[in-house]
């Protein structure tokens, strides 16, 4: 088989190792770079770290309104899938490259996979929500998460098509926390000691787009009493930039970090603090307690079992529970084993033998 696999941003950039590993054992990858994320540390970094062979494509769209990020992104897709013909396109997430490769592969009848399905927020006012509906109604294969992901798809009517397989970013934190261990000297980059700092990540448009958000979680960081560290998006420091903010002394601001940088920064922190997916399951994933900077989350499983607050962004909220949050219960394998990558592509074959059979 020939499989185009699609990448943008840093999440994609973990989500594809282990599949493009499983992928590569017996069958052609088309690695599709759509230049989403496209400075060292938010995109080369987790190349490297990761062991993610080079794209074959980088599309280098770069940065712009919605609009025009993603039409650019969909003029160079069908120009590249047009040229290779593959017989399947993989997309991930709830990017906008994610909802890109959805269109263009599904405009020229070639078969979409959907890595990362089936996950809501039921607020449409997030640009994410409205690449996972788009990408979920047009896709051939939902490979999900979590059993509540294959319950919210099979509400929509999505339901012969809808595989769970775990988490890949369970399969890659599995895979790296060893090594990361090994490469990264981030602590004593930043005189950091376990369990002595909360770490907190803020990049979703809800918060950076939103000014009077984002002075209330800048008051509610210098509000802690304790060591914050807080790496920032490019889009979050101008964001900052345009409040004037002001961080007290106990907030250390640093730019974004590589893969092995951040594992390590999570599996030390007492707390983390964040609006990102991603972190909120790596937290999960590293048993640490998790506060989330909005008040809805995919993520609801994390929240069932007591290890994730829906806090908000309100300093009278958040900060009791930033101090006193302390999880007790256990965490059942709601993402799976860690070996999601090599069954998403056991299915592919699976189906992709059925095809094969019809067609002759």
């Amino acid at each position: 088989m020939k499989i185009v696999s699609i990448v943008g941003a840093r999440p994609e950039f973990v989500q594809a190792m282990s599949v493009s590993r499983a992928i590569r054992e017996n069958h052609q990858e088309i690695l599709v770079h759509t230049g989403q994320h496209y400075d060292y540390l938010m995109s080369q970094a987790f190349f490297d770290e990761l062991g993610i062979p080079a794209p074959d494509y980088n599309l280098e769209v770069g940065s712009g309104t919605h609009g025009t990020q993603t039409a650019e992104m969909l003029v160079r897709m069908e120009e590249m899938l047009l040229n290779e013909k593959p017989d399947l396109v993989i997309i991930r997430g709830d990017t906008n490259s994610t909802v890109a490769g959805a269109l263009a592969a599904v405009k020229l009848h070639i078969p979409v996979a959907h890595i990362e399905a089936g996950e809501r927020s039921y607020n449409k006012s997030m640009p994410e929500e409205i690449n996972r509906l788009v990408s979920d109604r047009i896709s051939d294969l939902h490979f999900c998460v979590s059993k509540a992901a294959v319950q919210r798809l099979a509400e929509e009517g999505i339901r012969d098509t809808v595989h769970w397989v775990g988490d890949v970013m369970l399969d890659a934190m599995l895979h790296a926390r060893p090594i990361a261990y090994e490469k990264s000297d981030v602590l004593e980059r930043n005189g950091l000691e376990k369990g002595s700092y909360s770490l907190v990540t803020v990049h979703r448009a809800g918060n950076t787009d939103n000014s009077e958000r984002l002075r209330k979680i800048v008051l509610t960081l210098n509000s802690t009493g304790e060591t914050v560290v807080f790496p920032a998006h490019p889009r979050t420091r101008k964001a900052l930039e345009r409040i004037n903010a002001k961080f007290a002394g106990n907030v250390r601001l640093i730019d974004p970090v590589a893969y092995f940088d951040m594992v390590v920064l999570e599996d030390n922190a007492r707390l983390i603090a964040t609006d990102s997916g991603g972190v909120q399951r790596e937290a999960y994933f590293l048993g640490k307690p998790c506060i989330t900077l909005r008040e809805e989350t995919e993520w609801t499983e994390t929240v069932e079992v007591g290890w994730n607050k829906l806090v908000g962004v309100e300093p009278e909220v958040v900060l009791p529970v930033w101090k006193d949050f302390k999880p007790t219960g256990e965490q059942p394998p709601i993402f799976g084993t860690g070996e999601a990558g090599k069954e998403i592509v056991r299915i592919i074959e699976k189906e992709y033998q059925k095809q094969e059979l019809v067609a002759a």
